[in-house]
């Protein structure tokens, strides 16, 4: 018995059928705008990223984002930029109450309710004196980052984010256990309904250089290799994950 030649082509022959037959689509509602956002004064260039600025938590910000769900997308992530003055080693102005992320998040809360989603970066980099992502402690002549110790601060994060009404956090730091400590604060303090959108497998990657400049994160020595992932290792992604 002889069977048909399958004739995979007919479904590419033009735009609509492959449209019909697409398994995968992409919109605007599909995408997640990153914004960085500071305390106050002018919106700021960022020079990694032409045409791309730090806005200003007020009305430049609103209009801004007015702009982003005029054209349908209606997802931001929010990046906290602080002054170098600030700072400290415990990166205490990511988790203040009156921080810059809080308070983006009310305004655009206020001014968009649920036609907005906005998510919130639960990471110590942007506001620590030294650039790395969580507490740096030293052994035997080499400095570490204390990860109980920084998961610790991330909950505390996410749950002052949570309450000034982001709708999901999102843990970039890479430290073990990051995603079960947020969980267990959230719940504790009635922030069920708040999601968690983890970066679980995040490289050590050169990509990452305009983010650095965007937030002023750069490590000030060293780099970040002891907790995120070697780029040469796919399998452990999924440990990781």
């Amino acid at each position: 018995m002889r069977f048909p030649v399958a004739r995979p082509r007919r479904l590419r022959a033009s735009k609509l059928i492959r449209d019909a037959v697409a398994e995968t689509s992409l919109d605007s509602s599909d995408f997640i705008y990153p914004i960085f956002v500071k305390p106050s004064g002018p919106r700021e260039p960022i020079s990694s990223m032409p045409g791309q600025y730090r806005w200003p938590v007020g009305e430049e910000l609103v209009k801004h984002v007015e702009e982003a769900l005029s054209l349908g997308v209606n997802k931001v992530i929010l990046f906290g930029v602080v002054p170098d003055e600030v700072k400290d080693s415990q990166g205490s102005p990511g988790y203040d109450p009156q921080g810059v992320v809080p308070k983006a998040i009310r305004l655009l809360k206020e001014v968009f309710g649920d036609k907005l989603l906005i998510f919130a970066d639960v990471c110590l980099c942007e506001y620590t004196e030294h650039g790395h992502c969580g507490v740096v402690r030293e052994r035997r002549g080499r400095w570490y980052v204390d990860n109980d110790e920084t998961i610790k601060l991330y909950a505390k994060e996410a749950v002052v984010y949570a309450d000034a009404g982001a709708d999901f956090v999102a843990p970039s730091g890479m430290m073990d256990g990051q995603v079960a400590e947020i969980r267990k604060a959230l719940d504790a303090h009635g922030f069920h309904d708040v999601g968690i959108m983890a970066y679980s497998a995040k490289y050590a990657s050169a990509f990452y250089g305009p983010f650095r400049v965007a937030a002023a994160s750069a490590p000030k020595f060293g780099d970040r290799r002891t907790y995120q992932m070697d780029p040469r290792n796919a399998y452990e992604a999924v440990k990781e994950v």
